[in-house]
């Protein structure tokens, strides 16, 4: 392969590619989570919960197309395995077991925070340790499709308090007086 020169030196791109490589593995298991959840949520909400699991799916499997093309681009070779997503995602499988419907939502809702954290930590490494403004903002552009992802699944439980832990307590809603 012809030695790229791109303006970024070999261990910068190397740091990027890395970078990258994590956000890829992150992206690809709540991929999967989503999937997953879209498959097997129950209850009144099935309809709409379904619906928008599938579109925010299908948005991350564009993203994650994206990431893995960003890392050729830079010379490198994405992760394209199970073992590989696994051992360099932030976030965590969800195996064997079907949460309520609401706890599906508060799992990605934390999920995509964890990922939005991960995504602002490595604009920033991206720019000023590796000096590669351009992968700063392609991790710009997907940190914003997370916040977007992230606020719909909190609307959807709004009224509802997410613990620390992930869980969803009820919140009663009390009127004002005299209404």
């Amino acid at each position: 392969m012809r030695k790229l020169n791109i303006g970024l030196t070999e261990e910068q791109r190397q740091g990027v590619i890395e970078l990258l490589n994590r956000d890829l593995a992150d992206a690809y298991l709540l991929l999967i989570k989503t999937k997953k959840y879209h498959w097997d949520v129950v209850g009144p909400q099935f309809r709409s919960l379904h619906e928008l699991w599938e579109e925010q799916y299908e948005t991350l499997t564009e993203s994650i197309d994206s990431i893995a093309e960003r890392v050729r681009t830079l010379g490198g070779y994405p992760v394209g395995s199970a073992e590989g997503f696994l051992k360099l995602a932030s976030i965590k499988e969800d195996a064997g077991s079907v949460p309520r419907a609401t706890d599906m939502v508060a799992n990605l809702v934390n999920d995509h925070e964890q990922v939005i954290r991960n995504l602002r930590e490595h604009v920033d490494q991206c720019s000023e340790e590796f000096h590669d403004e351009g992968t700063a903002d392609f991790l710009t552009g997907l940190m914003e499709g997370h916040e977007e992802m992230a606020w719909m699944l909190r609307s959807f439980i709004e009224g509802e308090s997410l613990e620390p832990d992930g869980s969803v307590q009820n919140k009663q809603m009390k009127s004002p007086v005299g209404v």
